[in-house]
């Protein structure tokens, strides 16, 4: 059964007369009769009762055009919805974005392009590095802000700006009256590390192995505000980037001065799959943004 077969017969059935259904369809009475033919004859069951040029549905034509109606209204608005994404001016960009940049990094950046782009919507997905990645690859988003790169094959990262790490410790902490500390400051400490499936795990591991600190962990969290929690409670001490997101109430930020490390934010994206318009846009607008200063942290 083919679309054209259905829309053939959702004329007839609507103007209950083959001859005017064809002018309207623009196609001759023997090639319409035809066609209503053949679907009869798959669908096995006439579908109208007939006088001359004029029919009527039967019962079985009016639980098929029922259906008929349905499938079209739905072809109509998938064909509307592409038509929305594929313009550049009225499109939409699925973006997805790790859980510490929904409190001002993300909101900041929508709103900057939408000054520009005010007809431009957003699906937005969050989670942690892991959820990022699945949506990445299974083209539920078509771009997305991780730290750091996933390093996927077939997909391209481009970074954009670099938070500084601190170490962070309870407000309430010996420590918290230093501005700066070293790692071995730590030494000993009730660590809250984080768990694999975050990505800035990798950095902090690497941050260990340069310094040669081994921490004591005594919690992982599956995300960095979670971390923050903790330490605001006082639970233990751990490594942060700077982040409004992050500055709750209750810790304390050091500069660490055994070595200067940052996390770096990046866009991510699947090449040789395609983009709407809208989405290239958005992926302009993002890089051009960052283009002269990567140490612009928003």
């Amino acid at each position: 059964m083919e679309l054209v077969q259905m829309q053939y017969f959702a004329a007839v059935a609507e103007l209950q007369h083959v001859t005017k259904a064809a002018e309207k369809l623009n196609i001759t009475q023997p090639a319409l009769s035809h066609s209503i033919a053949r679907l009869e004859e798959e669908l096995g069951v006439p579908l109208f009762e007939r006088s001359g040029r004029n029919v009527q549905l039967n019962r079985y034509g009016m639980l098929f055009a029922k259906t008929v109606r349905n499938v079209l209204a739905e072809v109509e608005r998938g064909k509307r919805e592409i038509a929305e994404l594929a313009h550049p001016e009225t499109g939409t960009v699925y973006l997805a974005f790790l859980n510490i940049l929904g409190a001002s990094t993300v909101p900041r950046l929508i709103h900057a392009f939408r000054e520009r782009f005010p007809g431009i919507r957003f699906e937005l997905e969050q989670g942690n590095q892991q959820h990022i990645q699945t949506l990445l690859e299974s083209g539920r988003c078509d771009m997305a802000l991780l730290s750091p790169k996933s390093g996927m094959v077939g997909n391209r990262w481009v970074p954009l700006f670099q938070r500084k790490l601190f170490a962070v410790v309870p407000d309430s902490h010996p420590l918290a009256a230093r501005e700066e500390i070293g790692m071995a400051d730590l030494d000993g400490e009730p660590f809250v590390g984080h768990k694999t499936i975050c990505g800035f795990r990798k950095l902090v591991d690497q941050l260990f192995l340069d310094t040669g600190f081994r921490p004591d962990v005594r919690y992982e969290a599956e995300d960095l505000q979670t971390v923050a929690g903790f330490v605001s409670q006082g639970l233990g001490v751990s490594i942060l980037p700077d982040s409004e997101g992050l500055r709750q109430e209750g810790i304390r930020w050091l500069r660490i001065g055994d070595r200067e490390c940052a996390s770096t934010v990046g866009l991510e994206w699947k090449e040789n799959r395609y983009d709407s318009p809208a989405a290239q846009r958005f992926r302009e607008f993002l890089v051009e943004r960052y283009a002269d200063n990567l140490l612009d942290a928003v």
